[in-house]
């Protein structure tokens, strides 16, 4: 869900703010001419960023439709729909979470202007309305949400513009969202969330410091407050672009690493319990967008390859409780890019994108033994 640029010596992934909401981020994918489409599948004009899965019969996927559109597509356990969707001007959908069947969030940003206003979406088991958001000043976005009840959801993301951001949190109490306070470095962005409880929660993205290259930036939510956590930034620029945690003690994030010169390689970090640690991740030479577990042995990991060289391909690495590896992706060749990943189980996920070759959505499902175009 994400646009990947270099802004002050540092390679970050950041959806713009700055009056391209509508464009949405496009996750280094622009157009490729004369390669070949994925094979049939369900496929219509514009990209997702995001996907949530609450069973093998009901699943979410969200992103921009093209000008300037919302767009929501929903899995019935045979067939993948669009649905009606509110679109405020300019509008793109980032992230999206489902606690049932009846009660799912959508969220995202609205450009006006010069700025960006954030957008909240609510499915109450029968259609998709505008929640209202926080006033805030200086313009916002938002770029991931979670939830654990109906009462309880998270969502994040950033105020201001994008070369003097701060790290933004809303939460859901159940009524109303509200602003919460978020520990922000001197620029920064939340780009993931996720949460196992109430009281246990995790937001990641990266900061950019006065001086110097961007690190990764890491929150913990401990049930009283969001506080900042140490984590490891293991190249002269690093960012998070998401999180999932299968428990409190186990989590993986995922993320983007440089040089500083254009080169990009996948990044991956692993909470234990205690500390976030680096963990080894075959080298895609690209950013990882989307992370899912579902359990301290089954995750996955999406993104894409080849992204610092031009010759973008879809890149799917698993996790079988001792290794991450490279998995076959079903659509060979350039132009293929995944944003985001959700698991209903270890034989049930989803992973989502774009097709650049077209300008297409991209849909992909593991059915336990293989990935395939959905």
């Amino acid at each position: 869900m994400h646009r990947y640029i270099t802004r002050s010596a540092v390679l970050v992934a950041v959806p713009l703010l700055a009056g391209v909401a509508a464009a949405a981020p496009v996750t280094a994918a622009a157009a490729w001419a004369g390669y070949p489409r994925p094979a049939a599948s369900f496929s219509i004009t514009g990209q997702l960023f995001g996907v949530a899965a609450v069973s093998t019969t009901s699943a979410w996927a969200v992103g921009s439709g093209g000008n300037g559109k919302t767009l929501i597509l929903r899995w019935n356990g045979t067939a993948w729909k669009q649905v009606p969707s509110p679109s405020p001007a300019a509008s793109v959908l980032h992230g999206v979470a489902a606690v049932s069947a009846s009660s799912a969030w959508a969220v995202g940003s609205a450009a006006t202007g010069l700025t960006s206003k954030p957008v909240i979406e609510r499915w109450n088991g029968t259609v998709w309305s505008q929640v209202p958001s926080p006033s805030l000043t200086g313009g916002a976005a938002l770029t991931g949400v979670a939830a654990t009840s109906d009462g309880s959801a998270w969502a994040v993301g950033y105020t201001g513009r994008t070369s003097s951001a701060k790290t933004l949190i809303l939460r859901w109490t159940g009524t109303a969202w509200k602003q919460v306070p978020s520990p922000s470095p001197a620029s920064g962005q939340l780009l993931g969330v996720a949460a196992t409880s109430a009281s246990s929660a995790w937001a990641v993205g990266y900061a950019l410091p006065s001086t110097g290259p961007g690190k990764t930036l890491i929150l913990r939510w401990n049930g009283t407050a969001w506080s900042r956590v140490p984590s490891p930034s293991p190249s002269a620029q690093a960012a998070l672009n998401s999180v999932a945690a299968a428990s409190a003690g186990q989590a993986w994030a995922v993320g983007v690493s440089g040089n500083g010169l254009g080169s990009m390689n996948t990044l991956i970090e692993q909470w234990n319990g205690t500390v976030w640690q680096p963990a080894s991740s075959p080298n895609g030479a690209g950013p990882l967008n989307g992370v899912a577990a579902v359990s301290a042995r089954s995750a996955w990991a999406v993104g894409c390859s080849e992204c610092d060289s031009g010759f973008d391909q879809a890149l799917i690495e698993r996790w079988n409780g001792s290794a991450w590896t490279r998995v076959p992706n079903p659509v060979p060749g350039e132009g293929h890019i995944l944003n985001g990943v959700a698991a209903a189980s270890a034989r049930s996920a989803w992973a989502v994108g774009i097709n650049g070759t077209s300008n297409t959505t991209l849909i992909l499902r593991w059915n336990g033994t293989v990935w395939k175009v959905s």
